[in-house]
């Protein structure tokens, strides 16, 4: 059989020849990607397998007083942490022997640890499972170098350094201050979408969650630091290859006088536990909370601002367990201690608003400061029938001749009773007098104070009160009613009714009286420094905070010395709501203008409230307490107030430092005044 031409051995050879080669020049093509073309990409992917690179968490700035006193600092501690990834990798009874032998040593080394405490941390929610947890913190350092020694029979668990605040006066300022925490998702979200941040968050960092460490995070932040590493096939550290050291964030000074601080809390404290249990009219003083606002009229500077009852930051470092907030959180809400009513709580402020419905009287020209009408205790509202069309004074007082100074003084209801009827007749032509001049003063907006959370208030209107009708169910709707009433303009005019306000609002509005009519924002931080500045060297200085002015409220010289008179004369004259309170005051020297307030609460008692600024004529301070369910203003408010100011004006306190007050005033009786004609 003959062999074809195509079946020779030299032709098979060449088709060989042609494939190795083609295979070579595979081969060299693929080698010169590797080594030409992708050998950055690989050399990063190798680097990858042996360098780590950690980063560093800077110290936070810290806070400060207006005198420089540190209220919040850092400290280092060390932090026993759980890689929960790792320890799911073992067995069950491995993992529990781990756990229990953790407890053990832990508790040897004299941190009290018991298993079930970190079992719970393990599996607390608020930890992410993919970042270490901590366990336990402020471990000695002999439990470091014991863990070191022994890290194969403890996998997953380590002992880092962390700066972690630290708060060298406890509980004080806390609300003013806030605490931190580890970042949530949402936040970390959030801050990864700010452009040129210069500190960039890992998902287990802390951050601001309260007060003005969470107003003021980007300056209290410092920029976090890198530690670049060499790691072996165990993962297990080398050599360090770089290392850049974190920077500090800057330090707050704030406006707030620590002392100042100091006294309102003790005396805020001490105020509710002495009225506490009393009653009147059948009703019990529970007086659970109250706030207490310090302010400077003359800039807005918040010189103090309390909260009761209140909480330890300290037991927010290193993140709360979910136990121990439940703790702090359970019970009534209004009584929870991580609320800041001093701006989120929300408060009818009683007869405290009268200046301020007078103001929007005389803007209007409806009266003049001699504008003078009797009170017999009662006042029937024009054109309208039944027992709900008449309101009184608190015990139907009689007052005879009130002008508008009189009618602050001794807190007549009838005189601005009076005022509302003639507004609510007069709305088609002169529109909401009440409500316009009332909200000029800052009421039913936010101050712009830097706390988050801040709540608005409500001056409640025809518009508003539809509104909420139309938001209610047919049920709700059945009890409800739509329409706004001269009842319901009388309820304004006292500070009584919807109208609610945060204290905060209230000193703010007292602060723009008494230095004639200019809205400051509420300026809770005086200035940023340098991590580790000082308040005198102008070398440390970053910025300062200027003051702010919000509004301007037009209000003739007569009509200011009418209101500052009869603020006065609630202090000092015959009448004067807080006149017992003040027994003894030197007010040739310090004169004090003030003015309480009763507000009502549904099914509780009355809550007692006082506002107060001096010295009359070149104010220095502006002072507003709300006191829960605590009675009346002159009784239970005003002598706190008079025991805050008499260090500022360089007085002793009485020997008798619960005076009682003349008895307060100011209760409206105007719920449910129905329409003219009556039929409400």
């Amino acid at each position: 059989m003959s062999r074809s031409a195509s079946d020779t051995p030299h032709l098979r050879l060449s088709i060989v020849g042609v494939v190795v080669l083609s295979l070579f020049a595979v081969l060299f093509a693929r080698l010169w990607f590797l080594q030409i073309m992708a050998a950055d990409e690989y050399e990063q992917l190798s680097q990858a397998n042996r360098v780590r690179i950690i980063a560093e968490e800077a110290p936070r700035g810290r806070i400060l007083d207006r005198a420089g006193t540190v209220l919040v600092d850092n400290r280092t501690s060390l932090v026993v942490t759980v890689e929960a990834g790792e320890l799911s990798e073992l067995e069950p009874d491995e993992r529990d022997e781990l756990v229990t032998a953790l407890a053990a040593e832990l508790t040897a080394f004299g941190v009290p640890s018991k298993v079930h405490r970190i079992e719970r941390r393990l599996t607390d929610p608020q930890f992410n499972p993919l970042q270490p947890i901590p366990v336990a913190i402020d471990v000695p350092e002999d439990f470091e170098v014991f863990l070191a020694e022994r890290a194969d029979d403890f996998p997953g668990v380590a002992v880092r350094r962390e700066s972690v605040r630290s708060y060298p006066h406890d509980e004080r300022a806390a609300h003013i201050l806030g605490y931190v925490g580890r970042i949530s998702v949402e936040e970390w979200e959030a801050e990864r979408e700010i452009e040129d941040h210069g500190k960039p968050y890992e998902p287990d960092d802390n951050i601001g969650k309260t007060g003005v460490e969470r107003a003021f995070e980007h300056e209290l932040r410092g920029v976090p630091g890198q530690r670049v590493v060499e790691v072996d096939a165990q993962g297990r550290v080398v050599r360090t290859v770089e290392h850049r050291l974190p920077r500090p964030g800057n330090d707050i000074v704030l406006a707030v006088d620590l002392d100042l601080q100091a006294q309102a809390e003790a005396e805020l404290a001490a105020q509710l536990a002495a009225v506490r249990g009393g009653r009147r009219g059948g009703q019990v003083f529970r007086s659970p909370a109250g706030s207490v606002v310090l302010l400077d009229p003359r800039d807005g500077s918040v010189r103090a601002l309390a909260s009761y009852p209140t909480f330890e930051p300290a037991d927010f470092v290193n993140g709360i367990s979910s136990e121990r907030y439940e703790r702090l959180t359970a019970g009534d809400a209004a009584q929870n201690p991580l609320t800041n009513r001093a701006v989120t709580g929300l408060y009818a402020p009683g007869s405290t608003l009268k200046p301020f419905t007078a103001v929007a009287a005389l803007q209007a020209g409806m009266v003049a400061p001699e504008t003078t009408i009797d009170d017999p205790g009662t006042y029937t509202i024009e054109n309208c029938t039944g027992p709900a069309c008449t309101l009184r004074n608190a015990g139907s007082q009689r007052f005879g001749p009130v002008n508008l100074s009189r009618s602050l003084t001794v807190s007549s209801n009838v005189y601005y009773f009076w005022l509302a009827d003639r507004a609510w007749r007069q709305r088609e032509e002169r529109g909401e007098v009440l409500q316009d001049g009332i909200r000029q003063f800052g009421f039913g907006a936010t101050t712009g104070v830097d706390l988050a959370g801040e709540a608005a208030g409500v001056v409640p209107d025809a518009d508003w009160k539809r509104e909420l009708y139309e938001a209610m169910s047919p049920e709700e709707q059945e009890r409800g009613d739509p329409n706004w009433y001269p009842g319901d303009a009388a309820n304004i005019s006292v500070g009584q009714g919807d109208l609610l306000a945060t204290p905060l609002q209230v000193a703010n509005a007292y602060a723009s009286v008494a230095n004639g009519g200019t809205l400051w924002r509420p300026r809770l931080v005086d200035r940023v420094l340098v991590a580790g500045g000082s308040i005198d060297d102008p070398d440390d200085l970053v910025y300062v905070v200027e003051p702010e002015v919000i509004g301007e409220v037009p209000m003739a010289p007569e009509w200011l010395a009418a209101i500052t008179e009869g603020l006065a004369g609630v202090t000092s004259a015959p009448g004067g709501t807080a006149r017992g309170a003040f027994e003894g005051w030197e007010h040739d020297r310090w004169p004090v203008a003030g003015k309480t307030g009763t507000a009502e609460v549904a099914g509780r008692a009355d809550s007692a409230v006082f506002a107060a600024y001096g010295p009359v004529g070149a104010p220095e301070i502006v002072s507003f307490v709300v006191l829960e369910e605590s009675g009346f203003g002159g009784d239970a408010a005003a002598p706190l107030v008079r025991r805050l100011l008499a260090p500022l004006a360089g007085m002793d306190l009485p020997d008798d430092d619960d005076p009682d007050g003349d008895g307060d005033d100011e209760v409206a009786a105007a719920s449910g005044a129905g329409p003219p004609g009556g039929g409400g």
